[in-house]
């Protein structure tokens, strides 16, 4: 284990949206870099030795958030890649609270606006990445996901190691 592996945040989805998202990732990702499963990334490299006072955050974060659903909008390209777009208000408030607790911590990547999205492709020659790009708006109707919790990782290179998922809390009836 590299106690000093940054770690990354991500948002879980659920299920059937996972499997659609994932199945394109399977399909046009290049394999022998396709290391980890479909993603939504909230924060890309918070630091290993505030894993305690970032993983605290995160559960207080999702007990505190109902489930709620995400647009995807569209697609876009990545240069040598493509992925799909999402919008949510709440998506965004969210990530705002943990960015500002996390202020001092955060890289420039992860001060920047963050435009969330799903990579279903990455590492292709361009036009590979225009080509499917244009095939996949062809055929793209906007659709609704529910997001379902927040995933803690420790980056490991090329993989992900798993560390904790948080559940959100279902709001009471």
């Amino acid at each position: 284990m590299t106690p000093d592996a940054p770690l990354i945040l991500t948002l879980a989805i659920d299920e059937p949206s996972f499997a659609f998202f994932q199945a394109q990732r399977q399909r046009h990702f290049p394999p022998e870099r396709n290391h980890i499963p479909a993603h939504l990334t909230l924060f890309h490299k918070l630091p290993a030795d505030k894993e305690g006072a970032v993983l605290a955050a995160v559960a207080e974060a999702a007990a505190a958030q109902p489930p709620f659903p995400l647009e995807v909008t569209g697609l876009r390209s990545l240069g040598r890649g493509v992925a799909y777009t999402l919008a949510s208000p709440t998506l965004a408030q969210l990530r705002l609270g943990l960015a500002r607790q996390w202020a001092l911590w955060l890289t420039l990547q992860d001060r920047q606006k963050h435009q969330p999205h799903i990579t279903v492709q990455n590492k292709v020659d361009p036009e590979q990445a225009r080509a499917l790009l244009t095939r996949l708006q062809a055929a793209f109707t906007p659709f609704t996901i529910e997001a379902e919790g927040l995933h803690l990782w420790r980056y490991r290179g090329g993989p992900w190691e798993h560390l904790r998922t948080c559940p959100f809390t279902p709001a009471k009836a």
